[in-house]
């Protein structure tokens, strides 16, 4: 069963890598996501991602603050 497509900026969890992105699209069958603090984009089958639960959304925004703190974020 697929996955309710996400809004762009969503965090999901990516239950191949372990990580959470952001959603940052759709490319063929594969969903683009996008680490928190910035780099590579990668793909996800729609299959093996699912919406970050409140604590993933909680690390990965502080995650983000942090990295922008330090100005590691683009």
């Amino acid at each position: 069963m697929t996955a309710d497509t996400p809004s762009v900026g969503d965090l999901v969890h990516d239950s191949r890598t372990e990580s959470v992105g952001e959603f940052r699209g759709t490319s063929g069958p594969y969903w683009s996501l996008r680490p928190v603090v910035g780099g590579t984009e990668w793909e996800a089958d729609p299959e093996d991602v699912r919406p970050a639960d409140s604590a993933e959304r909680l690390r990965a925004k502080t995650a983000r603050a942090n990295a922008r703190s330090h100005g590691a974020l683009l």
